[in-house]
């Protein structure tokens, strides 16, 4: 973790001109380090001090796979209010161990544990009656792959819900898990970055019905950094690359609900609101997509398109880079993998590429305002931590 951090921090710092002794703040995000090596308490002290960087607040926040969205809101928050000039945030997230069982746990711990045997008793009926299904229609059985995080039957369940309701079809899972390889293939920092036609992500291993292996994010290790100033601080320093925080907003779960009651949907409104601009003003987005699903799902909820219009949406090449909308021009969590307290601010750090031109062979051209949207954790049937932040150039 500590390695992690480092590469994250100091780049940051570089880029930003800007040196430790200058911080007045840190916000470090992490989900699972607890439950995966015993770290708890001060893991954001733990691999600060290393870097020679202490006597001032860090802050750890824990709050799922939205732990360092999180961070970054409460870094704006003090900034915003001007108790300090100039913030670090940082997300973490070593996920990889040897022992499968520890990072299963700690995906687990991010929902209800006292519901979890009936959940995990709803799902397996789930998946039985998808085999059987499957079976009367005269299918075979395709290969499985390997052992899955508990989180894959729920967006599984998820996708097969919004299926027959809106007539999305798997096909249209695969335009999107295709769409995000071919843009990983131009990300040096992504985990994964080989390209899939649409017929090899359909035909590729099953992991839960529809969704098979290349439409579900990878286990893996990262971190991501980034510094959050007033606007005085910036050009005290002269800072050549700044983006502005249009918006940073925080919830939390309700029951799901279909269509405009969204919990989902009410924040980005918020968010536009708070921000100046519509949907139609956004020119790059990064969506939670643990899997395709989960692009799909949220291009409807933060209003890209309309509720059971994200099938449709996607398969007329409207988030591909070129397309009307660009999402996930990173490759996604599909394809950028998921150190699930890392995810937030690695998200906002995309759009900031973009935002001043730095996005390479990916680059959005004349992006001016972006998007990120991240969700974490599962409570009452809904997304447990939700957060939708908006850059401007």
């Amino acid at each position: 973790m500590k390695s992690l951090a480092a590469e994250a921090v100091m780049g940051a710092l570089e880029d930003a001109s800007v040196s430790r002794e200058q911080l007045q703040g840190a916000w470090v995000g992490n989900a699972a380090q607890g439950v995966l090596d015993g770290q708890e308490s001060i893991r954001g002290q733990v691999v600060l001090r290393p870097l020679g960087i202490g006597g001032i607040p860090v802050v750890n926040v824990e709050n799922a796979c939205a732990a360092s969205a999180t961070a970054l809101n409460g870094a704006w928050a003090m900034v915003a209010l001007g108790e300090i000039d100039v913030a670090l945030v940082l997300g973490m997230e070593k996920m990889y161990f040897e022992d499968r069982s520890l990072v299963l746990k700690a995906f687990m711990a991010a929902m209800d544990v006292e519901t979890l045997p009936q959940m995990m008793e709803w799902f397996k009926q789930q998946e039985q009656q998808v085999k059987k299904a499957q079976k009367a229609k005269g299918e075979g059985e395709k290969q499985k792959s390997g052992q899955r995080t508990v989180f894959m039957d729920a967006y599984a369940a998820a996708a097969r819900h919004h299926m027959e309701l809106y007539g999305t079809t798997q096909r249209q899972l695969a335009v999107i898990s295709s769409k995000n390889h071919f843009h990983s293939s131009m990300n040096p920092l992504a985990q994964y970055q080989m390209t899939f036609t649409v017929d090899e992500v359909l035909e590729a291993p099953e992991v839960a019905w529809p969704l098979t292996r290349p439409m579900c994010s990878p286990i893996g290790d990262g971190a991501a950094a980034a510094i959050v100033c007033s606007d005085e601080f910036a050009r005290r320093i002269g800072a050549s690359h700044t983006v502005d925080i249009a918006a940073c907003l925080l919830g939390s779960g309700e029951d799901r609900r279909e269509g405009e009651d969204s919990t989902t949907m009410k924040l980005a409104r918020r968010a536009y609101e708070k921000a100046g601009v519509g949907p139609e003003d956004i020119d790059v987005v990064e969506v939670h997509d643990a899997t395709a699903f989960g692009e799909l799902s949220a291009t409807e909820q933060i209003c890209l398109c309309p509720v059971g219009g994200g099938g449709p949406f996607a398969e007329a090449g409207h988030t591909r880079l070129g397309g009307k909308i660009p999402v996930n021009v990173s490759g996604g969590l599909e394809s950028q993998g998921h150190p699930v307290g890392a995810t937030g601010i690695r998200q906002v750090m995309e759009l900031y590429w973009h935002l001043t031109g730095q996005g390479g062979l990916r680059q959005v051209e004349g992006a001016r305002i972006g998007l990120a949207h991240n969700q974490g954790g599962i409570v009452a049937g809904g997304e447990a931590a939700l957060s939708i932040t908006i850059l401007k150039a």
